[in-house]
């Protein structure tokens, strides 16, 4: 997920992006943890001292990758919190929550919720969701800001309902991701919902993208669905529009679509062999955080500046001594 593209992308599927069933699976190759590529993440992947391993899943996108080296790196930093190793296995939501349940990991960053709230709910006897690494990650329409300024195109276009009267310079579409991913689908059923006259473009999340890049260069109107964190917003100035409704449980299902998308948030779990051989380190997870800006700025320096992303946490975890030591205070 290019940002939560593999994300929300594939499974999370970009999702809200990720939900359970056949585009979960989609996210993650086999069905069983010894299918996955072990590895170290950050410098402990070598190191072995005092305190316990820890098995680490990797979900196929960028963000994952960034919150397990930083995890990996703070446990190596300060062996007082018990973790003496975080080795991980890159797989797909589906059959790491299996492992999950199998008890073959111990550790899980970047758990797309709601997406994987099904999931992680059979796995719970094992593996529990601990704390919230950022969440009201907002995704819904958006448009460039340059557009919506006096004189442009859009001028006056704040809120879906208007999308009708802007049709037009918009070219009578909305430029949407994957076709296989849940936002698609909720965006289709949202463009009826609101009786919207826009035809719904849905090829790949690269393919939108360049498409976005190609309008922004241009500074046309382009009106695009997105999601936080993106390294989209550390690029390019971006405008959401309003929602009249605010989202509802069942307004994708027994409701008419007319309706907000959900907020995505993302969360870390751990076992209970990490709750109880390794507290500190537990301690530590109930308040690890990042803020969406951040995290945002980190996926624009792998996604798009193409920088190693062992590299880019590393350097914001030097640039940000501090909020390590709220994570490790008082463990």
């Amino acid at each position: 997920m290019m940002g939560l593209l593999r994300r929300h992308r594939a499974g999370v599927a970009l999702s809200a992006l990720l939900t359970v069933g056949i585009t979960l699976t989609a996210c993650g190759g086999g069905s069983s943890f010894s299918g996955g590529t072990s590895s170290g993440s950050g410098g402990s992947s070598g190191s072995a001292g005092a305190g316990i391993a820890v098995k680490a899943a990797e979900f196929p996108w960028s963000a994952a990758k960034l919150t397990n080296v930083i995890l990996a790196e703070v446990a190596t930093q300060h062996p007082e919190l018990g973790v003496s190793q975080i080795g991980t296995t890159a797989l797909g939501p589906a059959p790491a929550w299996a492992g999950a349940q199998r008890g073959d990991l111990d550790l899980f960053s970047e758990v797309a919720l709601p997406n994987q709230q099904e999931l992680a709910d059979k796995a719970k006897d094992k593996v529990s969701l601990v704390h919230q690494t950022y969440g009201d990650a907002q995704q819904g329409w958006f448009v460039p800001t340059y557009a919506t300024e006096p004189g442009q195109p859009l001028a006056g276009l704040t809120s879906v309902t208007q999308l009708n009267d802007y049709a037009a310079p918009l070219n009578n579409k909305l430029v949407d991701a994957d076709p296989s991913f849940i936002t698609t689908q909720q965006n289709a059923k949202r463009l009826q919902g609101y009786g919207l006259k826009l035809e719904q473009v849905a090829s790949s999340e690269a393919a939108q993208l360049a498409e976005l890049r190609r309008a922004y260069q241009a500074k046309e109107p382009i009106l695009v669905y997105l999601y936080h964190p993106h390294w989209v917003f550390a690029e390019f100035q971006m405008t959401q529009l309003q929602e009249p409704t605010p989202y509802s449980p069942d307004c994708f299902t027994t409701g008419n679509g007319a309706c907000a998308m959900p907020a995505y948030s993302a969360w870390t779990a751990a076992s209970t062999k990490v709750q109880q051989d390794a507290p500190k380190f537990y301690a530590m997870l109930q308040k690890f955080e990042i803020p969406v800006p951040d995290m945002e700025g980190m996926l624009k320096s792998v996604d798009v500046d193409k920088k190693d992303a062992t590299a880019v946490a590393k350097e914001w975890l030097a640039a940000n001594p501090q909020k390590v030591q709220e994570w490790v205070a008082a463990t």
